[in-house]
């Protein structure tokens, strides 16, 4: 499986630590021959550290593990990318992904992205609880207020679609999400673990289908 890989003069080769499920890039490591295999052999990855030259294995002083789902090389076979399910942060300040500090951004977050974006930033919330934030006040008033909203919001999109008012609508299921999302956190429930029970309700009516 290693083999036909290209490590560098220093026996090393860059990995770039994918969340399997958001897609979104959690850090950039390196992984020398020993590591990598390592990281196959465990299921979890483990790196080389330049500095301090050492293998390392991610989460073995914090907990924060990165459980392997697939490692990828490109056409080059000079880098991986190596998908994770993560137990927590991978940066080491406390943050789900190293790349926090945006340098450039000419559009806006897409439609799709929008879901690990609104769900990392309610996460961010309610670890810094900065003063003055909504979600930070709904967060400090707890479950009961949470659901209290959630289920106005709910009602809101009912009313909205019973005088078929589109743009109602939007709004409130807009208004809607936002909360489920404070309430998922809340309840330390990934948003991907709902969509993947949707995925399997969406795969076992197809193949009862078939049948």
């Amino acid at each position: 499986m290693i083999k036909g890989l290209k490590f560098d003069d220093k026996g090393l080769i860059t990995a770039v630590v994918q969340d399997a499920q958001s897609k979104e890039v959690l850090t950039v490591a390196y992984m020398n021959e020993e590591s990598l295999q390592k990281t196959i052999e465990t299921g979890e990855t483990w790196f080389y550290s330049r500095s301090r030259q050492e293998l390392w294995h991610k989460g073995e002083t914090s907990g924060n593990t990165q459980k392997v789902v697939s490692i990828k090389t490109d056409c080059d076979k000079d880098a991986l990318v190596v998908e994770v399910l993560p137990a927590g942060p991978a940066c080491h300040n406390g943050t789900t992904s190293c790349f926090t500090e945006t340098i450039v951004q000419k559009d806006q977050v897409g439609s799709v992205d929008i879901i690990p974006y609104l769900a990392e930033v309610i996460r961010q919330r309610e670890i810094e609880m900065p003063e003055g934030a909504y979600t930070t006040y709904l967060f400090e008033k707890g479950i009961d207020k949470i659901c209290k909203k959630v289920g106005e919001e709910a009602t809101e999109v009912v009313i909205g679609a019973k005088n078929r008012d589109a743009e109602e609508v939007k709004w409130e299921a807009a208004d809607l999400l936002y909360h489920l999302f404070v309430l998922l956190q809340e309840q330390k429930i990934n948003v991907y673990d709902v969509l993947k029970v949707l995925k399997t309700r969406h795969e076992e009516k197809r193949a009862s289908t078939k049948k």
